[in-house]
């Protein structure tokens, strides 16, 4: 059953219970602007939800426990009973149980996404250790939402303002990275860059820039042939796509130069050239989407951290940011199915995005 509603249904992962994933969900939900643009679910407990709750006591949010999704409260946040057990609550530990029920919790929120019961999916951070198991043999959320959803390819693009960079490879070790570089696989997350360039963030013709992989994109073959002998033949056959493609680029200073602001899109080779540079201009405020699903899925750009779990230390900056942008792909989408669709809401969630920050900053 599709849920009737105008506000888009936002569905939430707690993420490992042990970190700071729910901690980072009761402080962005306790500005109660946010609902009156999404109706959000948590999928958990409302133990867990008041374990965390007790240790907050400056941040208040009203929730209302529910069994399914057909009337879910669009004035409160949502608590769905995914489990009925006692868990036990330990944070900033890493353990069996905190990754059995970030699994239990994600299983349930991505079958409601397949089926369109929600708007939209946005994921609290996991652990990759502890949630490995012979059900779940994934080295994060993006092979597994790959895996779940039956698509043939999809992109790691991480999003701040109007920086949006994507991976050919993602949690890959350094040593196996350019197994994976290949013309086709550079070719095929150029392909769903520029569909959800023009799609989900509404650039009608998208400006990518790609990366080499070797220092000074190679050196004309000096420092390794993969840039000329498979990415420039990747940059090419691309443009035969009707893309607006450009590169190699060496990568060591094109950001430093602010190149990136040139372009609409950046596709980096391996996780840490695009995510360094990434995470260093995004300033806390980075997101990361899933490119390429039928459904929108959305995360924070940082982990679990074990370090400050419990203790009221999060920043829920990015985690925030996750909603707002889930928010934002939606309307894109909806207005690119149908360019004359009337506004749903009384004022966009970028403008709440910019009342937020005002806030934040005085």
């Amino acid at each position: 059953m599709v849920v009737s509603t105008q506000k888009p249904v936002v569905g939430i992962t707690t993420g490992d219970l042990n970190g700071i994933g729910l901690e980072c969900i009761i402080k962005t939900f306790s500005d109660q602007r946010i609902l009156e643009f999404c109706t959000p679910v948590v999928f958990g407990s409302n133990k867990v939800v008041n374990f965390y709750r007790k240790s907050l006591p400056e941040y208040n949010i009203n929730y209302n426990n529910i069994r399914d999704l057909s009337k879910p409260n669009p004035k409160q946040v949502n608590i769905l009973s995914t489990w009925e057990e006692e868990v036990n609550m330990n944070p900033g530990i890493l353990n069996e149980t905190g990754g059995k029920y970030a699994v239990l919790s994600l299983l349930a929120a991505t079958e409601a996404l397949k089926e369109g019961k929600i708007q939209a999916l946005v994921t609290a951070p996991i652990h990759k250790k502890n949630v490995q198991s012979e059900q779940f043999p994934y080295t994060g959320h993006t092979p597994f939402l790959k895996s779940f959803f039956e698509v043939k390819d999809v992109l790691m693009l991480m999003c701040a303002e109007n920086m949006r960079v994507g991976l050919v490879t993602e949690h890959v070790p350094v040593s196996e990275v350019t197994k994976y570089i290949t013309k086709e696989n550079i070719v095929s997350k150029l392909k769903i860059m520029k569909d959800t360039l023009r799609k989900d963030f509404g650039i009608d013709k998208p400006r990518i820039a790609v990366l080499g992989l070797n220092p000074h994109a190679g050196d004309e073959g000096l420092i390794g042939k993969e840039d000329d002998e498979i990415i420039r033949p990747a940059v090419l056959d691309a443009k035969r796509f009707d893309m607006l493609v450009y590169g190699p680029y060496a990568a060591d200073a094109f950001f430093a130069r602010g190149n990136h602001e040139k372009f609409d899109g950046v596709l980096a080779m391996y996780h840490d050239q695009g995510l360094i540079p990434f995470k260093s201009l995004a300033k806390g405020l980075g997101v990361n989407y899933t490119a390429g699903l039928p459904g929108i899925r959305t995360s924070p750009d940082h982990g679990t951290a074990f370090d400050i779990a419990g203790k009221d230390k999060a920043d829920e900056s990015s985690f925030r940011e996750a909603i707002f942008v889930a928010l934002d792909i939606y309307d894109k989408r909806m207005g690119y199915q149908d360019a004359h669709r009337n506004p749903l809401r009384k004022m966009s969630a970028a403008v709440l995005r910019n009342a937020v920050d005002e806030e934040i900053a005085e």
